[in-house]
């Protein structure tokens, strides 16, 4: 397997990389070479937005029918063979077989749900002003899409962009992060084999530095969608804005869980380490802020060091293994950065840290939770990414409000409380864009609108029916009868 090399695909070929290839290496057990990865460089990133243009034409003719068919036969794929393909997934990203299993079949129902929105697409009519013409409003393809994902979701992310663009008929660019390649070319065999027309569906891996650089200033894209980095997220849209292409931005975060002294002390538990360690910490919506009321304050820190005493970190392919490894060296090495920096500031490691060996030579790093935090600390302000907790003590409702919303990130935040009445008010005014009541803060639907506010997004919302603000272009027609 380590000696295959996996072509990138464009204009309906599978072609080499004009950079060569990299080698796809698994941060749990760095002597499993998955395989080695064309990459692509400017000139065949500029033939695949070529190529996406041709392409585009013919798919926006194809009928209802004929898209439901696709979408509907790649989530069956998926979802056929979730076992298979989640353990690739788990291989290249560290995440538990569990994890990787369960994210491979949601990118399945993706493309079911968005192959029952092809025929759901509807117009509407209007009255005009003036007597004698009808006015018909209608949504077209945007055109070529762009697609930027990150590694820590290697096939939903590409999923519940790719799922909509082709739904609604466009064409798709697509650069997954080039630390995990296998589960994007995974899912592009599949596209690859549904009779779109040559063109329609393209995967260029290489570097951002080449390959992603190349899609945000092109003029051939019409929209862009971005899930990263702050930083880099601010680059796509100050280069997308030049050529006036439409953009989308999901990026960072600064999650929080609000624990009321009234709230059922086993579910916040179990909310607070679904939340903050599910995934290794490499989620988005992770909640690495744990604000806590000093009522139950230090009943809940004794009951989440007991709690994560129990979680298992290991080699993702293990049967009982509740934390995989982190993403790679890069990762490790900030996640140990940052425990340094919260120790610095006052910070107070009450429990996990530590930096494990396993069996397999990977990375793999015990959680972590501090308490005696405040919200200024710099472990509270910027997005880890990592397996690392933080609580911070407060005096009441709304000085935990106040605290959750003093942040330049908004994409989602929780509280644990059996009070309808704070319930109800947290509802309403969390700066968020998602809010969990009860719940953790990670896992999300994907027939409902998916975004947050502040800098953690930008642009239309993803998933749900929101989806066709970004993919489609709106066509107003009068007609004189």
């Amino acid at each position: 397997m380590s000696d295959s090399v996996f072509q990138n695909y464009i204009a309906g070929e599978w072609v080499e990389g004009n950079k060569g290839s990299v080698a796809n290496i698994s941060p749990a057990d760095i002597s499993d070479v998955i395989g080695q990865y064309a990459q692509a460089d400017k000139a065949q990133t500029e033939a695949a937005i070529a190529a996406a243009a041709v392409g585009q034409i013919e798919w926006q003719k194809s009928g209802l029918e004929q898209r439901y068919s696709v979408l509907m036969a790649i989530g069956d794929e998926l979802i056929a063979r979730k076992d298979e393909l989640g353990e690739l997934l788990a291989r290249e990203e560290g995440k538990t077989l569990a994890e990787g299993v369960g994210e491979t079949y949601r990118s399945g129902q993706f493309f079911h749900y968005y192959a029952a929105e092809v025929l759901r697409q509807m117009g509407e009519t209007a009255e005009s002003v003036r007597p004698g013409i009808e006015i018909e409003t209608r949504r077209e393809p945007v055109g070529v899409v762009g697609i930027i994902t990150p590694w820590n979701f290697p096939t939903a992310t590409g999923a519940w962009k790719i799922a909509p663009a082709l739904a609604f008929g466009n064409a798709v660019v697509w650069k997954p992060a080039n630390q995990v390649p296998a589960s994007a070319w995974a899912l592009t065999e599949i596209i690859s084999r549904q009779g779109l027309p040559a063109g329609t569906m393209n995967l260029v891996m290489g570097p951002g530095a080449e390959v992603g650089d190349v899609l945000i200033n092109s003029r051939g894209i019409n929209a862009l969608t971005f899930t990263g980095s702050l930083d880099t997220g601010r680059k796509v849209a100050a280069a997308t804005a030049v050529n006036l292409v439409k953009c989308q931005l999901e990026m960072g975060s600064k999650n929080a869980l609000v624990v009321l002294d009234d709230a059922d002390l086993a579910n916040a538990v179990e909310c607070a380490v679904g939340g903050a360690f599910g995934g290794t910490g490499q989620k988005c919506t992770a909640s690495s802020r744990l604000i806590v009321t000093e009522g139950i304050h230090d009943r809940f820190v004794e009951a989440m060091v007991e709690r994560m005493k129990k979680l298992v970190v290991g080699h993702p392919m293990k049967a009982g293994v509740n934390i995989g490894a982190v993403a790679d060296a890069r990762q490790m090495e900030q996640n140990l950065q940052y425990l340094e920096t919260a120790k610095s500031e006052g910070g107070r490691l009450v429990c996990g840290g530590e930096v494990l060996t396993e069996e397999t030579e990977g990375y793999y790093m015990q959680p972590a939770l501090f308490t005696e935090t405040t919200n200024a600390m710099t472990i509270n302000r910027e997005e880890a990414f990592a397996p690392i907790a933080c609580i911070i003590k407060v005096k009441d409702y709304d000085e935990a409000l106040a605290t959750l919303n003093d942040t330049n990130f908004g994409l989602t935040g929780g509280i644990c409380t059996q009070s309808l009445k704070y319930a109800t008010d947290f509802k309403r005014n969390a700066k968020t864009g998602c809010v969990m009541v009860n719940l953790p803060t990670a896992g999300t639907d994907y027939h409902v609108p998916f975004g947050g506010r502040k800098d953690s997004s930008f642009g239309p919302r993803e998933q749900g029916t929101y989806a066709k603000e970004f993919y489609t272009v709106v066509k107003t027609t009068y007609i004189s009868a």
